[in-house]
């Protein structure tokens, strides 16, 4: 029987009741157990690997692994593979079960949640000497080093020029456009390009909804709990609302089937890539395989803001994404080993590139610049573009709050369905939600 993210979050299966039994809450890093890989009595080291990803993410990872092992015979690098929906309830029962993989790519909703539990082994013999500065402490918790950035991306808008142009109209101005006219624009672009959506996820964010309340001069936590309240959410479910009624966002039944933005489709299936929208939130590394998936060149646009000013959007840098470790490894020494060539190597670098983000380390960035193609070129100029307009980097949700798109979207889709009120889905949602930070 698997253990899924919420019952590792509270405890399920008996979690908290046998973490002396495996060793989940009482280890110290390196300390053994089942969990991890092992190493032989003739100094070969045997690592295991997970990350979540897509088609070039899986093509590029494996091929960094290969350069790995040839550079170091004595390491076998076992990978897993796997999508992003299904590799946290997964990563959960093996780290329930004290079989966590020795290396984890682990994401900022979940990092807290993992840290918290003393899961994760301290990484901070990683050199992040180069790393540009505000970079490093996304991996912190409880001041202890957890993850290191894989790389730097940023929330935003993709669109098509194709569904554009066939609708006759130009490209919005994201310099200046509000939610509003985020909405009319979507509105528009569906209309008279004939597509179901003008625009996908924008609202089942919990980025776009983090971005929102920034605006209101609010935050989605504090390092305690909530950081708004049921108004706030009630705020965005009815701007929400007022994109379906303007047919901006497509159908209840529609946005439905496309989920949210952490559980909806395979980029191969999702509405961008199919030709069914003209724009779609995502996150500014995911530009390479987007691109390919929809087969065509694709447009980035900022996130609006409240008052029509870039400046004003309260935008930030995200890590992407983590490499973190079980804290449960045989061999501490070699994760962090290969975690740090992974981030400092320029041979590492030159085989994934921006693919998940921007590198942090500042020297390797300049020497993989000339190596990038004109779709990941794009994406660095993005996030150079944007320094004017970041803001305060948002804390890491604590314990339980990794949930908060996929609770929010589900309360989304009651108000869209006639089932609830904003109101009563807001109060819902949120109430859910502190039980989860309450565990």
């Amino acid at each position: 029987m698997g253990v899924n993210r919420r019952q590792f979050l509270l405890g399920g299966l008996g979690l908290a009741a046998a973490a002396t039994t495996i060793g989940l809450t009482g280890c110290a890093p390196g300390s053994g157990g089942s969990g991890g890989g092992g190493g032989g009595g003739d100094g070969a080291v045997d690592l295991q690997m997970a990350w979540w990803g897509n088609d070039i993410r899986n093509k590029n990872t494996q091929a960094a692994i290969d350069a790995y092992m040839k550079a170091n015979p004595n390491v076998k690098i076992a990978p897993q593979p796997g999508e992003f929906a299904s590799y946290w309830d997964k990563l959960a029962t093996q780290t329930a079960g004290g079989t966590s993989p020795d290396v984890i790519q682990m994401d900022m909703n979940y990092i807290a949640e993992y840290g918290n539990r003393q899961a994760l082994l301290d990484v901070s013999k990683v050199d992040v000497s180069k790393f540009a500065e505000g970079t490093v402490d996304s991996g912190k918790i409880n001041d202890q080093l957890v993850g290191i950035n894989a790389g730097v991306n940023s929330a935003l808008i993709f669109a098509n020029p194709a569904i554009f142009e066939k609708a006759k109209m130009d490209l919005p101005d994201d310099t200046t456009w509000t939610w509003d006219s985020m909405i009319e624009t979507s509105a528009e672009v569906a209309a008279k390009a004939g597509v179901p959506f003008g625009i996908v996820q924008a609202f089942a964010s919990d980025a776009f909804f983090g971005a929102f309340l920034r605006q209101n001069g609010k935050a989605l936590f504090t390092p305690d709990g909530l950081a708004f309240d049921a108004a706030d959410a009630q705020a965005w479910f009815d701007l929400m609302v007022k994109a379906e009624k303007a047919k901006a966002i497509g159908t209840a039944q529609q946005i439905s089937e496309e989920g949210s933005s952490g559980s909806g489709k395979a980029i191969d299936q999702a509405a961008l890539a199919t030709g069914k929208t003209a724009m779609q939130y995502y996150n500014s590394n995911q530009l390479p395989a987007v691109s390919t998936a929809a087969g065509s060149e694709l447009a980035l646009l900022r996130f609006p803001s409240l008052t029509g000013k870039a400046t004003d959007r309260k935008a930030w840098y995200k890590a992407s994404m983590l490499w973190s470790a079980s804290a449960k490894t045989k061999n501490p020494d070699a994760v962090v080993a290969l975690i740090d060539w992974w981030v400092n190597s320029p041979e590492c670098a030159a085989i994934n590139l921006t693919e998940r983000g921007v590198p942090c380390n500042t020297e390797i960035l300049a020497q993989i610049k000339p190596k990038l193609d004109k779709t990941q070129q794009a994406v660095v100029k993005y996030i150079e573009d944007i320094k004017p307009e970041l803001a305060d980097t948002p804390i890491a949700p604590p314990p339980g709050g990794g949930k908060l798109g996929d609770i929010m979207f589900r309360y989304q889709t009651d108000v869209l369905f006639n089932k609830s009120s904003s109101a009563e889905a807001a109060q819902k949602f949120v109430d859910e939600l502190k039980s989860n930070l309450q565990g």
